[in-house]
């Protein structure tokens, strides 16, 4: 398609903000009259639609040969149908924007640390994550729970608060 040989469609050049930049793009597979392209900023990933989800946001993100898929920070997964190789328009190479989206993605994080959780030496346990936004200044902390942690045990609050406060420190963040 010679729209996307050409550069950066006009959709999605006209929902950049101030300064960002266009790392990588390709057209997907798409419903009849959406947007057709995939597109890494240095500030978000830009889903077909529209929708802008910023780097310190995506928690996982995987490829296959159907799809991309992520999971958001509070708003779950998505999946983005990628165009198929017997595709009308031919095949695509989403091996540079896989690259860029986890470059981008792990640059967010400054601080994973698993905590065992009820002890020392548990498999299971609670997963604090430091992340700031490209170019931001704002530390964001997110706490993940293992499988069947109970968030309303006083315990675990308690332990992921002393847990917070140490690795602050040490971090510096």
């Amino acid at each position: 398609m010679a729209l996307f040989k050409r550069g950066i469609p006009d959709s999605v050049r006209s929902r950049l903000g101030r300064g960002e930049r266009v790392l990588a793009h390709a057209p997907v597979a798409t419903e009849a009259g959406g947007d057709r392209a995939l597109t890494a900023t240095t500030e978000a990933l830009h889903l077909p639609g529209g929708r802008r989800v910023p780097w310190s946001d995506i928690d996982q993100a995987r490829w296959s040969t159907g799809a991309m898929t992520f999971v958001e920070e509070g708003a779950g997964n998505h999946s983005i149908p990628l165009r198929s190789p017997e595709s009308p328009e031919g095949a695509v190479d989403y091996r540079r924007l896989a690259e860029t989206v986890s470059e981008r993605v792990t640059s967010t994080i400054l601080v994973n640390r698993f905590v065992p959780y009820p002890d020392g030496n548990a498999d299971s346990g609670f997963r604090l994550v430091a992340r700031r936004s490209p170019g931001g200044t704002d530390v964001h902390w997110r706490v993940h729970l293992g499988e069947g942690m109970d968030s309303a045990d006083p315990r675990l609050t308690d332990a992921v608060s002393r847990a917070l406060a140490s690795l602050r420190e040490q971090m510096g963040v």
